[in-house]
């Protein structure tokens, strides 16, 4: 029986792929190759936005088109929101809603022993974690907590077995991810003194003490839970954790934050990344920013840049906004047109070339260390590499087809097109 499998979205939908078809790997099911017909098909979706939706579509219509005799699963949030319209697609023999229903699922098709975690991550060079589920916010902009809206988070043990078992199996750099990374354990916390509760640092001191040559990394985290002790963690242990944080800021204006439903304002973000900055040598901070909100003024935008400036992110993940059915700010006034969305993204890219620029120069001189992912495709000779640094930056670097997937220990030297060149 061969199998494909299509994922859009996030870390968490990547890992969730990843779990289902492993277990159904290890009941006989094969990977199909380019130009086989699959006799299933897992797609997983994605409704973060209404084009998360068309694309999702369109994915379930090509598998139905290429492989007209396979039966159609689809998984993932826009299934959770529409399952009645990804049920009408053609082929879709299953829809799942709720992704805690995926042991019962495999246990559909035959699996035995479903899995408490994953083994591997497909080719890539480092394999996601998915240690937490759902999220109570409700930011104004955001379909999320509509469609994973319970807060479950993986036994302590579980997790650390996983990591363990990705290592041994040659993973050098792990991931953790979650809907609310922040929020891991809240639920296990509910009924506990706080004496007793079990948090994210908790999670990263277990993890620190595994044995192998490995680093972890966290996705992204809201700066209320960027907390003492959890950037004590990072500092302690600078050569297991990378020294690199994805703070989810949004805007740095605080009249946008409020029609966002945000929880803080820009100045106890700027505090935060102070304090991590404060404690780890260079950290890279990245975050996210929406351009064009709903009544966005000049003004308002201008304070975001002046916010982005102030912190210094090495990136800047820009999404213009776009209007999500079933949220708030979808219905907010003073929507604003396209080309001027398109203008403010265009002017907020320039400030993030200009900030990575001005980190990567920092770094000149700096010891990082890289882990070989994929050759240059302009290479000739094939000796050129591209890695990825511990503060997340792009390093191109000489090596051998021998080397990828490992580590390897380089001076940053100058920045050329995005990506600094190492130095022997």
């Amino acid at each position: 029986m061969k199998l494909r499998t299509h994922t859009l979205g996030c870390k968490v939908n990547q890992y969730e792929t990843e779990f289902v078809r492993e277990g159904l790997v290890g009941i006989g099911y094969v990977d199909a190759q380019a130009g086989d017909q699959a006799d299933l098909c897992i797609v997983n979706t994605c409704t973060v936005t209404g084009e998360g939706d068309a694309k999702s579509r369109q994915v379930i219509r090509r598998m139905a088109r290429e492989n007209p005799a396979a039966k159609i699963v689809v998984m993932g949030c826009y299934a959770t929101r529409a399952p009645e319209e990804v049920a009408a697609l053609p082929n879709v023999t299953e829809v799942v809603t709720d992704k805690r229903e995926l042991p019962d699922l495999l246990g559909r098709f035959g699996v035995t022993d479903v899995p408490t975690g994953i083994s591997g991550f497909g080719r890539r060079h480092r394999a996601y974690v998915k240690v937490q589920d759902g999220c109570m916010l409700r930011c104004s902009f955001c379909i999320i907590p509509h469609v994973r809206p319970q807060l479950t988070s993986r036994p302590l043990t579980d997790i650390v077995q996983e990591v363990a078992r990705l290592v041994g199996n040659g993973y050098r750099e792990v991931v953790l991810t979650g809907i609310h990374l922040g929020h891991y354990g809240v639920d296990f916390n509910r009924l506990k003194p706080k004496s007793e509760w079990t948090r994210l640092s908790h999670l990263l001191r277990e993890l620190v003490e595994l044995p192998g040559d490995f680093r972890l990394r966290l996705s992204s985290i809201e700066a209320t839970e960027t907390t003492r002790e959890l950037i004590d963690v990072l500092a302690e242990n600078p050569e297991r954790i990378c020294p690199h944080l994805h703070i989810s800021m949004q805007s740095g204006s605080d009249s946008v934050l409020r029609r966002m439903r945000r929880r803080w304002g820009s100045r106890r973000f700027v505090d935060r990344c102070r304090l991590l900055q404060d404690r780890l040598h260079r950290p890279a901070i990245t975050t996210d920013i929406i351009v064009g909100f709903p009544g966005e003024t000049e003004e308002e935008f201008e304070e975001t840049i002046a916010v982005a400036r102030e912190v210094g992110f090495s990136k800047i993940h820009i999404f213009p906004f776009s209007a999500r059915r079933g949220t708030p700010a979808a219905d907010l006034p003073e929507q604003l047109p396209k080309s001027l969305k398109q203008e403010r993204v265009r002017r907020l890219a320039e400030v993030e070339t200009e900030l990575r620029d001005r980190y990567f120069d920092s770094l000149r001189g700096t010891p990082l260390r890289v882990l070989v992912e994929s050759p240059l495709k302009s290479t000739v000779g094939g000796n050129r590499y591209v890695g990825t640094s511990c503060r997340y930056a792009p390093v191109e670097l000489t090596t051998s087809e021998e080397q990828s997937g490992e580590f390897i220990d380089v001076i940053a030297g100058r920045h050329v097109d995005g990506k600094i060149q190492a130095n022997a």
